[in-house]
């Protein structure tokens, strides 16, 4: 298992649950910007996420297709299997949010994290 998703799904679920948005918007003063910043680290998650399984998976890629060639690949079918099983990108950042693993800033003056 790579170093990113050991990090990134560590004791988190896949199960969607039920959040207080008292305390979401508690860290910002404002749920929206709250949710902003949840939505930008879930994009900044899964891009490096999907960086990786692309990388992983060119290994196995040909660049001659023909019928011949095209065979199933136990190993590439795990490695996909397991990313699909990872919590949704958006439940991983709402977790770093929730625990102050998000750094964010407002404008120039006010800085949070």
């Amino acid at each position: 298992m790579s170093k990113l998703r050991r990090q990134l799904s560590g004791n988190i679920t896949n199960n969607v649950e039920t959040r207080n948005l008292k305390e979401i918007k508690r860290k910002t003063g404002n749920i929206y910007e709250s949710i902003s910043i949840i939505g930008k680290r879930a994009n900044q998650i899964n891009i490096a996420i999907r960086d990786e399984l692309h990388s992983k998976l060119e290994e196995f890629a040909s660049h001659t297709d023909s019928l011949e060639e095209i065979h199933e690949n136990k190993e590439q079918i795990e490695i996909s299997k397991a990313y699909e099983k990872m919590p949704n990108p958006a439940l991983l950042a709402t977790q770093e949010f929730l625990e102050d693993k998000v750094y964010f800033r407002k404008g120039e003056d006010e800085l949070f994290n």
